[in-house]
């Protein structure tokens, strides 16, 4: 009888820097101190019972089977109608818009069907955690380009610099996470102007569009046709309609970069989920849901400021998204003094409250004594925090 040896075979990470999120990291101590969590971005509230009824009523009416693996069609066309009515351009809802597992599987795939090893990316820093893997799962080189510390406004003359003939694509964020600015009119004509030359792509995360505040407005790549023509957009339903969990988005793109897109979308992916797809669809008859968003979240928004604003936290602009991020230095505690990632691990065991150290959106660990909050929660939810909050 022979003995068999167990053996694990040893593998090359192909993501060496890559460890476990600061978001999951930050939400589990959160869970094991009861802490209130306003590190991670995501509701702590019900999404409209409209919405949860008219995905049951999909699924009663046996709507479970493979959908088109570009989406079904009817959730095709209200976004390509959305898009049209809202930033006035017109997407041909069969060759142009496609169905995504949520935005992160929009962003990867995106990256993966037109990045090839050697091409460049350039990616604004600071930038939402997965944009840096998925362009090295891509083969290519990250190009880091930092907004200007302390407004997060894009500086034009670093990113024309950072341009080269092995420049493919650049991403950008707007509104931002984590800073919560939105790109100006002048900042999107300033990139079309800077693209132009050029074969660069666009890569534009607009997940919160719906969450501008007066008297701003979101300027989707959409709206500038030098952006559009080369321009992955992507969207999310999960942000829009409170439901983070669906993971449910949409990409708007040219006819012949969407032929690339699904090209790998249909085996990373295939598609989505059919009941969730119709129900959103039949939900976006009614535009009132998204239209009112940017007033629901700006009232959030100006309840937790002014409950910060009785604190030593100096406040930063949350112009959009839910994010509202905040200056420690000025904080009268000894704590002010760690690195921000330690500073939120004391705030979450000995205050009760987590947040998230912005250095963990750079590359470089960059610590500018900043961190985010995130204020998608119920009232209740964030006076219990300002409550904690105002021991500081």
């Amino acid at each position: 009888m022979s003995l068999i040896v167990e053996h694990t075979p040893t593998l090359q990470t192909k993501l060496p820097a890559v460890g476990t999120t600061i978001f999951t990291v930050m939400s589990a101590l959160a869970t094991e101190t009861g802490a209130v969590n306003l590190g991670q971005g995501f509701p702590d509230f019900a999404c409209d019972p409209k919405l949860v009824q008219a995905v049951t009523d999909a699924m009663t009416e046996g709507l479970n089977q493979y959908p088109p693996m570009t989406g079904v069609p009817v959730l095709r066309e209200a976004q390509a109608a959305k898009i049209a009515t809202l930033y006035g351009r017109q997407y041909d809802p069969v060759s142009e818009i496609t169905v995504t597992a949520g935005a992160t599987q929009a962003i990867i795939t995106a990256i993966l069907a037109v990045v090839r090893p050697g091409d460049e990316v350039i990616v604004l820093e600071p930038c939402y955690d997965s944009y840096v893997p998925n362009i090295e799962l891509a083969g290519g080189t990250v190009v880091r380009v930092p907004l200007t510390p302390g407004t997060f406004r894009p500086d034009f003359d670093r990113i024309a610099a950072a341009l080269s003939p092995r420049t493919r694509a650049i991403l950008v964020n707007s509104p931002h996470n984590p800073s919560g600015t939105i790109w100006s009119h002048t900042d999107m004509l300033r990139l079309q102007d800077l693209l132009a030359p050029t074969d660069v792509l666009l890569i534009s995360d607009e997940v919160y569009e719906h969450m501008v505040f007066a008297p701003n407005e979101h300027l989707s790549a959409a709206r500038y046709p030098g952006l559009a023509a080369r321009a992955f957009i992507v969207s999310s339903f999960g942000k829009t309609y409170h439901v983070t969990g669906w993971k449910i988005g949409t990409v708007a793109a040219p006819a012949s970069m969407t032929a690339e897109f699904r090209k790998v979308h249909q085996f990373n992916v295939f598609t989505v989920n059919t009941p969730m797809q119709v129900g959103i669809a039949r939900y976006m008859a009614d535009p009132k849901p998204y239209l009112d968003l940017p007033a629901f979240y700006a009232r959030k928004r100006d309840l937790f400021r002014a409950g910060l604003a009785a604190t030593k936290f100096k406040l930063l602009p949350s112009e959009g998204s839910y994010f509202q991020c905040v200056d420690i230095s000025g904080l009268g505690v000894p704590e002010r003094d760690l690195p921000e990632a330690d500073f939120c691990q004391w705030l979450t065991r000995e205050i009760g409250v987590a947040a998230i150290p912005l250095s963990a959106f750079y590359g470089n660990g960059f610590d500018q004594k900043v961190v985010r909050f995130c204020f998608a929660k119920k009232d209740e939810t964030l006076n219990t925090a300002l409550g904690r909050l105002a021991k500081l």
